[in-house]
């Protein structure tokens, strides 16, 4: 399929309007896709065709000093992956905290159990019977 005559025209057209703030078409994005959107051309029309008009939108934008879209989507997800990282990271302390108090505590148990066992194996080992209460009748 062969590109519309007026094609890059239309790129140029878009270009403008996304880097002016006043899309009509697409949602004013410093994206391909936005400008693919604005221009009414799929996007591979810029990879593929333009990627000239492709590369001199990046450049514009690039020259403006402001992060596209992207960036800044990005951005945000680096500051979310940061907290979440430091939240599992306070987690993991606190995990490892909590397996060092378990550890001690069935050391302690596997003591205790161990003199129960040594002194019920002595050959007169000192045994209290407790009291019981009857068990009801069952039936």
């Amino acid at each position: 399929m062969s590109p519309a005559p007026d094609e890059r025209d239309r790129i140029r057209a878009a270009m403008d309007r996304i880097l002016a703030g006043a899309p009509e078409y697409s949602n004013g994005a410093l994206t391909i896709v936005a400008l693919a959107a604005e221009a009414d051309v799929p996007r591979n029309a810029l990879t593929q065709r333009h990627p000239d008009l492709k590369n001199e939108f990046y450049g514009k934008v690039k020259e403006r000093g402001q992060p596209t879209d992207v960036e800044v989507r990005l951005r945000k997800q680096i500051v979310k992956l940061k907290e979440l990282r430091s939240a599992d990271k306070e987690e993991l302390a606190e995990l490892r905290a909590d397996r060092e108090a378990l550890v001690r505590a069935v050391n302690v148990l596997t003591l205790e159990n161990r003199q129960f066992r040594q002194q019920l194996a002595a050959p007169d080992p000192v045994v209290r019977v407790l009291p019981t209460q009857p068990r009801p009748p069952t039936g």
